[in-house]
């Protein structure tokens, strides 16, 4: 994982692991929830959201896919009737391949390829 400029802003690769159906939460606020395993020797499942028009980021990678994923770290506070409880979501706002074009980039290396 790797932090942009903006002390906010985070990317990190890993394999599309499920795709949730778009929820409508309210009249103005839609989202899509994500999860990206990171493998390794103990896999980690991380869950993303896209929000408004960005939910539509993911229509074209299917799960299995590795992916690298732009996101914000946000964080809320609730207080209902002195309880107080934090929020914190992982929300994706750019989604591309891991390695844009695999093919061409293993062919290019052989000498005698023909793209």
């Amino acid at each position: 994982m790797s932090q942009h400029q903006n002390k906010n802003q985070f990317e990190i690769t890993g394999r599309l692991h499920e795709v949730l159906a778009e929820q409508q939460v309210s009249d103005k606020f839609r989202k899509r929830e994500f999860v990206l395993d990171l493998g390794g020797q103990y896999p980690e499942h991380i869950k993303f959201q896209l929000v408004q028009d960005k939910t539509s980021l993911l229509d074209s990678f299917a799960v299995g896919t590795e992916i690298k994923v732009e996101f914000n770290l946000r964080g809320r506070m609730f207080s209902k009737e002195g309880t107080t409880t934090y929020f914190t979501n992982l929300e994706a706002w750019r989604i591309k391949p891991a390695d844009p074009q695999p093919q061409a980039v293993a062919a290019a290396r052989q000498p005698n390829a023909q793209l």
